[in-house]
C-alpha cells in the first residue's frame, strides 16, 4: 500500500527488537542531494505511531512510521498505554493531549544534532535527549462493524522537541485524514515533513502539510520577552493559493485558561515550580491534566524547568513504582493523572491540585479552588482544591488577583487575561533571577586577564553564601514590590534541579565566550616570535592545542568570526613551516 520508499539509514536500537511493522520506504533523493532521506523529518519528529485497541492484547502498536525507526519494547509499551485515556475518563469523539516518557538507556543522540539550534534557541525549547514527547490524537466512536462496538485508535507524534502548539495542530490535521483514508495519507504527511527546512531560531517558516501551509515563527534566545497578545489575522484572498494558517505561538499553552481554576494560588504555585517541589495534578481528562502540567512548568519562563514532568501518567507507566513508593520522599516531578486510583496511592504527596473540567470552570466565571491540607485528600470523592501544607516565602500579591478577577467579571478577552498573567509571572521570575545573573557576571574574569600564553580562564565558582550577602541591598526588592523571605526562597531554590540546570547553562555560556576571547587573543598574538628559541616539543604542543581549539570553534558551539579562524589557520601554517621536515610531515599527516 502507498509509496514504495527506500530506507536511508538505520538508527541503532537501544536494546529492543526491531519493529515488526511493515517497513515503508522513502523515495530516493537525487544523487547530489546534500541531505539523506528522513534527515529533515528527523529535525522535527522521531516517528509517528498508530495505536489501536486489540480485544486480546489491549492497546497495541499497529504502525511505526518511518519503518526504519526502532523503538525498544519498553518505549512501545509506554507509548501504547499513554496513547489512550483512562477508561474512567469517558472520552468519546476526538481527544487531544500529550505525554512525556524516558528514552531507553543506550539510545544514541541523533547524529545530526544542530549546535546552532542549541546555541541560539531559548533553553526551554532545546531538544530533550533523555525523553520523548508524545502528541496524541485519540478517536473513540461507535462502530457496528467492530467486535467491540467502538472504533478506538490514536495517532501519536513522537519527538524530542517541546513544540506543543505546532505538534498538536499537526496531529489535528493528519489524524482525521489517516483515520478516514488510511496509510497513504500518513505517508504523504511524512513526505511533506521531510521537505521542511530545519527549525532556525528567529525565522518565520512556511511548512507545507497536505495541501495547506502552516506558518510559524521559531523563537530565538535574542527575542525580547513579549507578553502582549498575538492577533492572528486571516486575510481574504482571491489567489488560488490558499492563505497560510498562522500559528500565534510555536509552544506556549493558554496559561490563563489552564491556571484559572487555581488563580488565587498562582504565586504559591510559582514558588513550588521554581523550587521543583513534587506536584500532582488530578483531572477528569488527559486533555485537562496535560495542559495544566505544561502550564505549571511554563510559569517560570524564561527559566527552563529542569526537573521531570509527566503531562499524563497512568498506572501502567514503567516508572509507576518509582513514583508511587512510600519508602522514600516523593521525587521532584510534576505528574498529571486522571485515574481515581491515584487519589489514594499518592495522597502522601505534599502538593496536590484537583480540578474539574476546564470548560465548566472557565464558563462558571468566579469558581475557584481553595487551599486545603493535604491530609484531607482521603478518598476519590474529595472536592476540587489545592491540597498542601506549604507556607509561601513571599507575601501574596493581591493586586494582580483583583485585576484578573475584574477581567473575568467584565468578560475581558481571554488573550488579554493571558497576557496579563504572563507579564506578572515573567516580572516575578525576572525579579528573582536578575540578582543571580548580576552575581554570575561578577564571577567572570576580566577581558584583560585573557592571555594567549595561558589557558583560557574559567568562571569563578558560585558561592551561595556570598551571593546571599548581596540580597539585602541588591536583591529582588529593587525590581519587585513583593515582600517576604527572599533569602529563604533562594536557599530552597539552590537545592533544586532548576538552579543546577540554570547554573550549568550559564557556566557553559560564559566558558564558550571566554574560549572565543582566547581565540581572538591568539589571533592577535605574534606566534612566530613566540616560537623562536622554543623547544620543538612546546611548538608541537602549541600546534596541537591550536588545532583542537579551531576544531572546537568550527563545531559551531563557540561563536567566532570567520576572519579569526582564517587568520589562525595562517598562523598555524606558518608555525608548521618553521618546523623540521620530519615533524612537518607527521603534523600534516595527522
Amino acid at each position: 500500500m502507498g509509496l514504495n520508499m527506500a530506507a536511508a539509514r538505520e538508527e541503532e536500537s537501544p536494546g529492543g527488537p526491531e519493529s515488526s511493522f511493515s517497513p515503508h520506504r522513502h523515495a530516493t533523493r537525487p544523487p547530489h542531494s546534500p541531505t539523506l532521506p528522513w534527515d529533515r523529518f528527523s529535525n522535527w519528529l522521531h516517528c509517528i505511531c498508530v495505536v489501536t485497541f486489540d480485544l486480546e492484547l489491549g492497546q497495541a502498536m499497529e504502525l511505526v512510521y518511518p519503518g526504519h525507526i526502532k523503538l525498544s519494547e519498553k518505549e512501545k509499551m509506554n507509548i501504547c498505554y499513554l496513547s489512550f485515556p483512562d477508561s474512567n475518563s469517558g472520552c468519546m469523539g476526538d481527544t487531544q493531549f500529550c505525554f512525556r516518557i524516558r528514552q531507553s538507556p543506550g539510545r544514541k543522540a541523533p547524529s545530526h544534532t544542530d549546535t546552532h539550534w542549541e546555541r541560539e534557541a531559548p533553553v526551554y525549547l532545546h531538544r530533550d535527549h533523555a525523553h520523548y514527547y508524545g502528541y496524541v490524537y485519540f478517536r473513540q466512536v461507535k462502530d457496528k462493524s467492530s467486535r467491540r462496538g467502538y472504533f478506538q485508535k490514536s495517532l501519536v507524534l513522537i519527538t524530542r522537541l517541546p513544540f506543543n502548539n505546532l505538534f498538536n495542530f499537526l496531529a489535528e490535521v493528519v489524524a482525521p485524514e489517516y483515520f478516514d483514508n488510511g496509510e497513504p495519507c500518513l505517508e504523504a504527511a511524512c513526505h511533506d515533513i521531510d521537505q521542511w527546512p530545519s527549525p532556525q531560531p528567529g525565522e518565520t517558516l512556511s511548512l507545507p502539510m497536505m495541501g495547506m501551509v502552516i506558518q510559524v515563527r521559531i523563537p530565538s534566545k535574542q527575542d525580547k520577552l513579549a507578553t502582549t497578545p498575538v492577533q492572528v489575522i486571516h486575510q481574504q484572498s482571491t489567489s488560488p493559493i490558499p492563505a497560510p494558517y498562522v500559528l500565534p505561538s510555536l509552544h506556549e499553552v493558554d496559561i490563563f485558561k489552564c491556571l484559572h481554576p487555581v488563580l488565587p494560588h498562582v504565586q504559591m504555585l510559582w514558588e513550588l515550580v521554581l523550587t521543583t517541589e513534587p506536584i500532582i495534578v488530578m483531572a477528569p481528562s488527559p486533555t485537562v491534566c496535560s495542559e495544566t502540567v505544561l502550564a505549571l512548568t511554563s510559569m517560570i519562563s524564561p527559566l527552563s524547568f529542569c526537573s521531570d514532568f509527566r503531562p499524563y501518567f497512568t498506572i501502567h507507566d514503567s516508572e509507576f513504582k518509582e513514583y508511587t513508593t512510600k519508602t522514600q520522599a516523593p521525587p521532584p516531578v510534576v505528574l498529571g493523572v486522571t485515574n481515581p486510583f491515584f487519589a489514594k496511592t499518592l495522597q502522601h504527596w505534599p502538593h496536590i491540585i484537583r480540578i474539574g473540567e476546564m470548560g465548566n470552570i472557565v464558563a462558571g466565571g468566579r469558581q475557584v479552588l481553595k487551599t486545603k491540607k493535604s491530609s484531607s485528600l482521603k478518598t476519590i470523592d474529595a472536592k476540587p482544591g489545592v491540597y498542601t501544607t506549604y507556607k509561601p516565602f513571599l507575601n501574596k500579591d493581591k493586586n494582580i488577583l483583583k485585576r484578573l478577577q475584574k477581567g473575568i467579571a467584565s468578560r475581558r478577552p481571554n488573550e488579554v487575561q493571558t497576557a496579563m498573567l504572563k507579564r506578572y509571572l515573567l516580572e516575578l521570575t525576572q525579579s528573582f533571577m536578575i540578582p543571580l545573573e548580576r552575581y554570575v557576571a561578577s564571577l567572570m574574569p576580566l577581558q584583560r586577564n585573557v592571555s594567549p600564553w595561558k589557558q583560557a580562564p574559567r568562571l569563578k565558582p558560585f558561592e551561595p553564601e556570598e551571593f546571599l550577602k548581596t540580597v539585602e541591598h541588591s536583591g529582588p526588592q529593587l525590581t519587585s514590590g513583593l515582600r517576604g523571605d527572599w533569602e529563604g526562597l533562594y536557599r530552597r531554590f539552590f537545592r533544586s534541579s532548576n538552579f543546577e540546570g540554570w547554573l550549568r547553562a550559564r557556566q557553559q555560556e560564559v566558558d564558550d565566550k571566554l574560549q572565543a576571547l582566547h581565540l581572538e587573543a591568539l589571533c592577535d598574538a605574534d606566534l612566530s616570535l613566540w616560537i623562536q628559541g622554543r623547544p620543538e616539543v612546546e611548538v608541537v604542543d602549541l600546534v596541537l592545542k591550536l588545532r583542537e581549539k579551531m576544531k572546537f570553534a568550527a563545531s559551531n558551539r563557540v561563536c567566532v568570526k570567520e576572519e579569526v579562524l582564517q587568520r589562525l589557520t595562517l598562523h598555524l601554517d606558518g608555525i608548521i613551516r618553521a618546523l623540521p621536515e620530519d615533524l612537518r610531515s607527521i603534523l600534516k599527516s595527522s
